[in-house]
């Protein structure tokens, strides 16, 4: 074992230690800022009342503001193994839910539940329903995508013809919702254009107990699959020879990207480029391939960076908030651009 190597736990533990310094920074400043600036003191005050605790604070803070960054957490955590899952099954960098369509699956889901029973229910029938019809067609529709994504790359080889094939889906997707769109009534339009916006600030306390355990399975899923997912960076072949199965193990971590891509989209609506970004983050920062690492690297990064969008978002001191789309967009793209402009280069090397 050469130094590198003996030094690489070391170096991994104090990575980690910053980045959960830095999620911890991050929690907090994403309950203190808002529209209004609350002080620091009053996070602890809201958790332990006492004589001095405001009330308002505490309301704002325990009813509107923590389940908004518990959102966040469980939103970035998501998105970036189910993007990790991707690129590694898929041996390509620009892989993830919302490129393959995964996401596109789990809207097409939802328009069909919100747009196209709008005819016969009202939206405040939607709303006593509950959370769980929509997180089910959510994980029905991303599901569906995802195995016709699997069937299409058993029969082409080259991935980056798959990648086109999953942009098509996601077009021809936007195009069945278009229709739902254009023949829905007015009030259910309004919602499900807001909804496409991306907000972690829409879901409820009831809908949190969906998605939480929703997300936490989909984890679970992918720290069970991590051998598996070592396997698969080295190819199929190599895989196969260390005893993997690869069909029910691609079905297994099919699944748990589902669950994960599918529980975002149905709650937080399809928010994109986390997925793609945040695993060459971790990439460069950790500098490994190894998934006993990757994989808890990018639940932390990504629980930072949709704990900064959403504090981004909401634009402290302002009433205004931005969709969480477009401020995921903005971290994400320049991170992509640099990945493919990086191996641009050394392919030309």
């Amino acid at each position: 074992m050469n130094q590198n190597q003996k030094n690489k736990p070391a170096f991994y533990r104090k990575v980690f230690i910053l980045l959960c310094l830095l999620f911890v920074c991050f929690l907090v400043a994403d309950l203190l800022l808002g529209s209004v600036i609350i002080p620091l003191k009053q996070i602890y005050l809201s958790i332990f009342p006492s004589a001095e605790t405001n009330e308002t604070f505490r309301t704002i803070i325990l009813g509107f503001r923590f389940p908004k960054a518990f959102t966040a957490i469980l939103t970035g955590a998501a998105l970036s193994v189910s993007g990790l899952q991707m690129q590694t099954v898929f041996r390509n960098p620009l892989a993830g839910p919302y490129v393959l369509g995964i996401s596109a699956g789990a809207s097409l889901g939802v328009a069909l539940f919100v747009l196209g029973f709008s005819s016969v229910i009202s939206f405040g029938v939607v709303s006593v329903i509950g959370a769980w019809p929509i997180a089910v067609v959510a994980w029905t529709g991303s599901f569906l995508v995802m195995m016709l994504v699997l069937y299409v790359s058993t029969r082409v080889n080259d991935i980056m013809t798959v990648l086109i094939l999953g942009i098509l889906f996601t077009s021809a997707v936007s195009a069945i919702v278009s229709i739902l769109q254009y023949f829905s009534s007015e009030s259910m339009l309004k919602t499900f254009v807001v909804w496409t916006m991306g907000s972690l600030g829409s879901v409820t306390n009831a809908q949190l107990t969906v998605m939480a355990p929703a997300i936490l399975l989909g984890l679970l899923l992918a720290f069970l699959k991590i051998k598996d997912l070592n396997a698969f960076l080295l190819g199929e072949n190599y895989a196969r020879s260390l005893g993997t199965k690869i069909i029910s193990s691609r079905v297994l971590i099919f699944v748990s990207t589902s669950l994960l891509a599918g529980t975002v989209t149905a709650f937080c609506g399809p928010i994109g480029f986390i997925g793609i970004a945040v695993p060459h983050i971790c990439r460069v920062i950790f500098r490994t391939a190894d998934h006993l690492i990757l994989v808890p690297a990018v639940i932390l990064t990504g629980s930072i960076v949709m704990l900064f969008s959403d504090i981004v978002s909401q634009m402290p001191g302002v009433q205004t908030t931005l969709p969480i789309n477009s401020v995921t967009a903005i971290i994400g793209i320049p991170v992509i651009i640099w990945m493919i402009v990086k191996n641009k280069k050394f392919d030309s090397v």
